[in-house]
């Protein structure tokens, strides 16, 4: 029989709430537990924190700027997405190297600074801005960025389990689940990674084949006139691989509801959101 929890275990916080309080990314909080900056202690596998110790913790250089509201992150997003239109891969990447080096986590790279000048140049093509060659050019190059990123973070604990990702049938934008894709294997997750385009049944035979590691089935979908192809999608996995959740997201997913309304168990806005979505549906399912 297990032993109640002590009083004092009850008052650890996980590393989810310790994000939340500090007002930083979950990649953050953890490798601030990592490096030893901010103690903790595993408790049924999971890394728990003391709040009290959260008021002596003293962010490093490339932090304590960013919590005023002029860090460097928001800068460089501009300076990068001009890097991107104007297809400069060595130019952008040297930004990147010099974030690396001012002590950003390359997940926190990729989501805030990559994925938010993507974003930008994807609401400029929308508003009649810039052009399908810009927003093109600009892919082509971020793309290669989050192989580069991906390349440059390992994951030292245990294994969180495997998760499939896969663009939309006939939607051919591939990039937000990369970088999503990313982020969960530097975040300890398996990923079997389709890309954009793909059909449903690759995507249920794909989850299926997993077995019981199979932690959820991400849909990524770039386009609304796609959204039934991902209820499609949505609506075969269960059939194959019942009980497993589908997560919906992607720039045409502006909500938790819109993905609810394609039959989505869950939904982020980024992807350090859906890391915190997989660690709450491993609570339930434990």
């Amino acid at each position: 029989m297990a032993n109640a929890p002590s009083s004092e275990d009850e008052q650890l916080i996980d590393l989810g709430e310790t994000a939340r309080r500090l007002g930083v990314h979950y990649m953050t909080a953890y490798r601030y537990v990592r490096t030893g900056r901010l103690p903790a202690a595993q408790r049924d596998g999971r890394w728990r924190v003391d709040p009290a110790e959260l008021g002596k913790l003293r962010p490093g250089p490339a932090e304590s700027g960013a919590r005023r509201g002029h860090g460097r992150p928001k800068a460089r997003r501009g300076v990068l997405r001009a890097r991107l239109l104007a297809g400069d891969e060595p130019g952008a990447w040297r930004i990147v190297e010099t974030l690396l080096a001012s002590g950003a986590e390359p997940s926190a790279i990729l989501v805030d600074v990559l994925a938010g000048a993507l974003r930008d140049i994807g609401d400029g093509w929308e508003h009649g801005e810039l052009t399908v060659g810009d927003e093109h050019r600009a892919t082509a190059v971020g793309i290669r960025l989050v192989g580069r990123l991906g390349a440059t973070s390992t994951w030292r604990g245990r294994r969180r389990g495997t998760v499939v990702l896969a663009g939309a049938p006939h939607d051919a934008h591939a990039l937000p689940s990369a970088i999503v894709a990313t982020v969960l294997r530097s975040s300890g997750y398996d990923v079997v990674e389709f890309g954009g385009d793909t059909p449903a049944e690759v995507v249920a035979s794909a989850a299926a084949a997993v077995g019981p590691g199979l932690r959820a089935v991400g849909i990524s979908v770039g386009a609304r006139q796609r959204f039934d192809d991902v209820a499609g999608v949505a609506d075969l996995v269960r059939q194959m691989v019942p009980g497993i959740p589908v997560l919906v997201g992607g720039p045409a997913v502006k909500s938790a509801a819109v993905a609810s309304d394609l039959g989505a168990d869950g939904w982020a806005a980024d992807a350090f959101g859906v890391v915190d979505v997989l660690a709450e549906l491993r609570q339930v399912q434990r």
